[in-house]
């Protein structure tokens, strides 16, 4: 397996260990009952969408109810990459302790620096993102059916080499506005675009930052490293 599909697998138990863990958060706020708990019913109706494995599903709500089972807090925090990239972190926890403890020792042993809260945050905005394959649409149709549904904007995935394999899972990404996502979604499903959702939500940067192939490595270390706690949910850089 290829480096491209091992970081879309992640991000996919990330997205699934997200969801898990916010139900348990809802059950402990409202209970295990969707039809008197609306947040657990959001949250149950958005993991159909996003086709989260039924099992998943059950063994979370079930460890909701087990004993010395705590409720889970969300967090962000903030680092200073290399080459002057800008990181957002999103911790969803039962334990905030372990999870600042933990991004501390990680960001300390890659060389980078935790940042203030508001010093990086600014340089994103919230926005609804569409992933689609390369291999599954064509650029000049995709640019067409995004303007058509009124998208922001079509972010193309970088290019570093030839590799067709790695090719097949990059993704181009439209942006648009919640209001405006279902239209969207609507009309590339009339177009036939196979694509992948997000989880509520991405953090989009404002204005991407360009930076030398050392500091793309070092950045890319610092990703992986964050990402591989369970307690972070998604790094989001502005790095182009």
């Amino acid at each position: 397996m290829n480096p491209t599909q091992d970081a879309q697998n992640l991000k996919k138990m990330k997205r699934n260990s997200k969801i898990g863990k916010e139900i348990v958060a809802a059950i402990k706020k409202g209970g295990p009952n969707p039809s008197s708990n609306t947040t657990l019913s959001a949250i149950l109706e958005k993991a159909r969408e996003l086709d989260v494995p039924r099992e998943i599903l059950e063994r979370n709500i079930k460890r909701a109810s087990e004993k010395g089972q705590d409720t889970y807090t969300e967090k962000v925090y903030e680092v200073y990459g290399f080459g002057g990239v800008g990181m957002v972190v999103e911790v969803l926890t039962d334990k905030i302790t372990r999870s600042v403890a933990d991004i501390r020792n990680v960001v300390k042993d890659c060389g980078a620096k935790l940042a203030d809260p508001g010093s990086v945050t600014f340089r994103f905005r919230q926005a609804r993102v569409v992933n689609i394959k390369v291999t599954d649409a064509d650029k000049d149709q995709l640019l067409t059916v995004a303007l058509d549904a009124g998208a922001d904007d079509v972010l193309e995935p970088n290019f570093d080499d030839d590799d067709s394999e790695e090719e097949a899972e990059r993704f181009y990404k439209i942006v648009t506005t919640s209001e405006n996502y279902p239209v969207l979604l609507s009309k590339l499903q009339e177009e036939g675009l196979k694509f992948e959702t997000d989880n509520g939500y991405e953090l989009v940067p404002l204005n991407p930052i360009e930076v030398d192939d050392e500091a793309v490595e070092l950045n890319k270390e610092l990703v992986s490293n964050l990402l591989e706690l369970d307690d972070v949910d998604a790094v989001y850089t502005d790095q182009k």
